[in-house]
């Protein structure tokens, strides 16, 4: 049960350390029953379900070890988002009232943070206030999205 509230909320929250977290539950559940086989089995006679059962738990260990490295990776080396992810702010952007067309669309992850760097076309003929308050609602609301999404 821990697993899986662990597991919810790390979801919800975005959290490596919940999740890292939420499989140590699960590994200590597998280590545990592994173990009781394992020294069930060497009181019934059979002495090679420890040495398979320590295997097990290895090789559970060594998943998870890879998992959150892998993740830890991701997340410290600066990645780009998902081409799906790009295309649901692309077209988001390109949506918004006052853009004719966007130019140049750059993402980047560096722990649970996503940066954008987004480059805009607007019509040539409105005023530099304008142009700046169309820019300032796009990313008002690229940044509002970032939340939904």
């Amino acid at each position: 049960m821990m697993f899986w509230y662990t597991h919810y909320y790390a979801k919800i929250l975005n959290s490596a350390t919940f999740m890292a977290d939420a499989w140590r539950h699960c590994s200590d559940v597998l280590s545990s029953i592994d173990s009781i086989m394992g020294i069930a089995g060497a009181i019934l006679g059979f002495s090679i379900l420890d040495p398979i059962a320590s295997v097990i738990i290895c090789l559970c260990i060594l998943k998870v070890s890879y998992d959150i490295l892998k993740d830890a990776l991701i997340k410290m080396l600066d990645t780009s988002c998902n081409e799906e992810y790009e295309n649901k702010i692309s077209d988001y952007i390109t949506a918004q009232e006052g853009v004719i067309h966007l130019d140049i669309l750059k993402t980047g992850m560096f722990g649970n943070k996503i940066y954008i760097d987004a480059e805009i076309a607007v019509d040539g003929n409105k005023l530099l206030k304008e142009a700046h308050d169309i820019a300032e609602n796009v990313h008002g609301g690229v940044d509002q999205t970032l939340n939904i999404l």
